[in-house]
């Protein structure tokens, strides 16, 4: 048996239509490992079988339909014998005032980025744990660690996201499962065009506040982002060979810069309120 077969790991990516799930799955294919391929629409992803009939294993998955993803995920196992990676990247956004945005508009939202996640992992994880190994990477956002105006209910999707991980990787560590958030910047895939929708609502009021400028920033920036899909999944590759991992990983200076801010304004809030949050205690011995 070559090295390679040795080390040869088995992926099950979500949202691989195009963005970060198309690069990541073309570049573990590239390197050797196999991968199961799932898209909306599989005509998105028949390059990738065609060019790796043996190690792309191509299923049309929907998130949102949890019955799906029962027979998806389980025919995959049996297909491939096992799952050592899921990387969970389906998403899209919604970008508005709060005000402006239906419930139409943002709930199925959350079926994508979060309650698809979790359903998709709840199938992977007996595997993973049953067999001691296993990783499990979370897409975020720059949004999920700190909020912006007119991304209210996006960044409440991810803040879930990173509460769920946070939580799952101290459940599953002790079987020997990592699990990890990724916090992207803006990378150069269709998020700023076609996956990221605009409330059918305006409210006139908004048009003088920062929300509208970010969004017609957002979308002029769509093929000019700084960072490079193809990187994300060469830093996710060698993740997996990786037996320590952080439980959040910035990728891209503008992710890197936005949590070190965040981070600077929290404790910085932190100290000039510490004597009021200190002051509901009981007093000493009582």
């Amino acid at each position: 048996m070559s090295n390679q077969q040795k080390t040869r790991k088995t992926w099950f990516i979500t949202g691989c239509d195009s963005g970060m799930g198309h690069a990541v799955a073309q570049y573990v294919l590239e390197q050797g490992d196999a991968v199961v391929v799932t898209a909306r629409d599989p005509a998105n992803v028949q390059s990738l079988r065609q060019a790796y009939p043996q190690t792309a294993h191509v299923w049309q998955l929907d998130v949102t339909d949890h019955a799906q993803i029962a027979q998806v995920t389980q025919a995959a196992l049996e297909a491939t014998g096992g799952i050592d990676v899921l990387f969970n990247n389906a998403g899209y956004g919604v970008m508005g005032a709060m005000e402006e945005t239906s419930a139409k508009e943002y709930r199925p939202m959350f079926e994508v980025n979060f309650f698809g996640l979790v359903e998709v992992t709840k199938h992977l994880l007996p595997h993973m744990r049953e067999h001691g190994s296993g990783y499990i990477f979370n897409t975020s956002s720059l949004g999920g660690y700190a909020a912006s105006a007119g991304f209210a209910f996006y960044a409440a999707s991810k803040f879930a996201v990173e509460g769920f991980t946070d939580a799952l990787s101290q459940e599953v560590g002790p079987f020997g499962v990592h699990a990890m958030i990724l916090e992207p910047g803006s990378f150069r895939t269709q998020f700023s065009g076609a996956s990221l929708r605009i409330p059918a609502q305006r409210i006139a009021v908004y048009d003088a506040t920062p929300i509208r400028a970010t969004q017609q920033r957002i979308h002029g920036r769509n093929g000019k982002q700084p960072n490079d899909p193809q990187k994300l999944a060469k830093v996710l590759f060698e993740c997996s060979r990786m037996n320590k991992l952080p439980l959040r990983l910035q990728l891209g200076e503008d992710a890197l810069q936005r949590v070190r801010t965040k981070i600077a304004s929290v404790q910085a809030e932190c100290d000039e309120w510490e004597a009021t949050a200190l002051s509901v205690a009981f007093p000493a011995g009582t």
